[in-house]
């Protein structure tokens, strides 16, 4: 059974994030734990969102308390959804001093960017994903949009969306799995 910690967004209406990873995970037997970084009425997709993204403070004061009372022994870390920059770098914090604890930690990274040519997020978390959050990962998982964004690769073709691997790959990630493209008929 794996132990998780999942550090992502929360919705009441809908299915992404927390709210889509956490129940799966518990069907299939491992023991999930959840931090979110926000919590919204909806996903950010829509025209409007009402509730409250999170401070990084109150992310590393959640695990702090975990850690306190020895509930951090995770072997696995699951990352969606950070919002802004403080939150990827608190992330960031987590899974360093989770890698220390078990060196075998196995870091899933999905890159929330956006998603058919829209960005959900500010841009500057771009960067932060790719320099700072892929090369710590075990395993990415961006969507054709993201890894286009990630590797600067436009992705038309099965070939440029290896090629897009690689750059992910070249950067540290040795497993990427790109979760949706539209690839232009050969």
């Amino acid at each position: 059974m794996a132990r998780i910690l999942s550090i992502q967004s929360h919705v009441v209406s809908g299915y992404v994030g927390n709210r889509a990873a956490t129940f799966p995970l518990q069907l299939l037997g491992h023991e999930v734990d959840v931090i979110n970084t926000v919590q919204f009425s909806n996903h950010t997709g829509y025209n409007a969102v009402r509730g409250d993204r999170f401070s990084a403070s109150h992310v590393l004061d959640l695990f702090d308390g975990l850690q306190t009372n020895g509930l951090d022994a995770y072997t696995h870390l699951l990352t969606g959804y950070m919002g802004n920059s403080d939150n990827v770098r608190a992330v960031e914090c987590i899974a360093q001093k989770l890698k220390h604890k078990l060196p075998q930690l196995t870091f899933v990274v999905d890159p929330v960017l956006g998603d058919d040519g829209a960005l959900y997020v500010p841009q500057e978390l771009v960067a932060l994903y790719r320099d700072v959050l892929c090369p710590l990962a075990t395993l990415v998982t961006p969507n054709q949009f993201e890894a286009e964004l990630l590797t600067n690769t436009k992705i038309t073709s099965l070939d440029s969306a290896k090629g897009a691997c690689d750059e992910l790959h070249r950067i540290g990630v040795p497993n990427v799995v790109i979760t949706s493209a539209v690839l232009d008929s050969a």
